[in-house]
């Protein structure tokens, strides 16, 4: 297949206003001529309500454009500086690998492998940026879709199905990798990054926390109270909240009048804007944020604004709430292209390495799916067992009901399971 195939879409939201060739600016400068005209259509009510208030609108960090172009930013730059072009190479690498183990993982549950799937289309530099500018003794607190900070973190990406497919409920050992069990409870995951850092910063450890989420999650009263309580308690965690315009089917500029990266103010601790699909841009603030929290500085959330590409998972249909046409502004800004644009632009690589990571990506590919389909089959009945301690008689009336149901398809198993 072709890793570069499928691209990312515009921002519903739009702004204006340039700060030149400094690496930060607009929301709206990162989506490119060919949004003009449906960014001013579609100016959203978080701009036009900043622009009644006279208050900044929002300032987006880049350091690589959708073209690949290194753009100098001096608040920023000194994080990547000693980036090496192997380095960069790598990062590629990373964000090929899991875009392909995404596709595969995909594919796999459309051919009723798996149960569930939550694909990262799109995502790749927030994930990879941010997850490569951990440290080993660092810990994250990740949601359901971090699948390329798993990869970060050297987990298998078949341990990862196992849990979409229903057979373990992990499959990973969270110490051994510093990379928590996936959270599906939205926002949760945030509480328990905030106790973790207080925990942390009590040990007298220089380690930090990072919590991801995304912007749906930021609506969620959990997600308030972790930053209250990391801000009260100077805790070393940075909330990476990983904006994809959609929470499911609700737009962002229906659950703030904010940009979310504001929110921190209110709070008592620093909030920046990053281009979330610039690996470079996402691995510079990143860095910073981590540094600030070892240093005892505080908490720190970082809005890496992106877009999801797919739907929110495969029960999802998003062309039942999206507009077609939000994806060519977004396709120019495709997170792979713009590292292999700045890659040959700068004679950091050549053909070659394509071709071996091309075919690097494929073996991964069939890897995952011979990995899958030697699991076993997922046990139904065992939901029924770890309800109730001593059992329940509207359990075991249900179990009867699944079992009835189960027996009714022409090809089930003996048992039921």
């Amino acid at each position: 297949m072709t890793v570069e195939s499928t691209a990312a879409r515009k921002p519903r939201r739009s702004a204006g206003g340039k700060a030149g060739a400094t690496g930060t600016e607009t929301a709206a400068e990162a989506t490119g001529t060919a949004a003009e005209a449906t960014g001013a259509r579609r100016a959203s009510r978080t701009t036009r309500a900043a622009a009644k208030k006279g208050t900044a609108e929002p300032q987006l960090v880049q350091l690589l454009t959708p073209e690949g172009k290194r753009v100098k930013n001096a608040e920023y730059d000194p994080y990547v500086a000693d980036v090496t072009p192997e380095e960069l190479r790598g990062l590629y690498r990373d964000m090929v690998l899991t875009r392909r183990f995404d596709a595969e993982a995909t594919s796999l549950q459309r051919q009723g492998e798996l149960g569930l799937w939550a694909s990262l289309l799109g995502q790749e530099a927030a994930q990879i940026g941010s997850g490569r500018a951990l440290r080993d003794d660092d810990y994250v607190f990740p949601t359901y879709r971090e699948h390329g900070v798993a990869w970060c973190r050297g987990v298998d990406p078949a341990n990862l199905l196992g849990m979409f497919r229903g057979v373990n409920n992990g499959g990973w050992d969270p110490n051994s990798n510093n990379f928590h069990l996936y959270t599906i409870v939205i926002g949760s995951q945030t509480l328990h990054a905030t106790g973790y850092a207080m925990g942390v910063a009590k040990d007298g450890a220089d380690s930090a926390v990072i919590a991801y989420f995304g912007d749906g999650a930021s609506s969620q009263g959990d997600v308030a109270e972790s930053f209250t309580f990391s801000a009260v308690y100077n805790a070393p965690v940075v909330f990476f909240c990983q904006n994809n315009q959609w929470a499911i089917s609700e737009p962002t500029e229906k659950q703030t009048r904010v940009p979310l990266y504001q929110r921190a103010q209110g709070y008592g601790f620093p909030g920046v804007r990053v281009d979330g699909n610039d690996v470079l841009g996402c691995l510079a603030v990143t860095k910073w944020a981590l540094e600030r929290a070892r240093r005892g500085e505080g908490p720190t959330l970082v809005e890496a604004y992106t877009y999801r590409m797919g739907a929110h998972t495969t029960s999802d249909d998003p062309t039942r709430y999206r507009h077609d046409d939000e994806r060519a502004a977004w396709e120019a800004k495709d997170p792979i292209l713009r590292l292999r644009r700045f890659l040959e632009a700068s004679n950091h690589t050549d053909e070659s390495f394509f071709a071996e990571l091309e075919t690097e990506s494929e073996a991964l590919g069939r890897r995952v799916r011979e990995a899958v389909r030697s699991m076993p089959d997922p046990d139904h009945f065992a939901i029924f067992e770890n309800a109730y301690a001593d059992g329940h008689a509207l359990v075991d009336e249900e179990r009867a009901q699944f079992a009835a149901y189960q027996a009714s398809f022409a090809d089930a198993p003996e048992g039921g399971n």
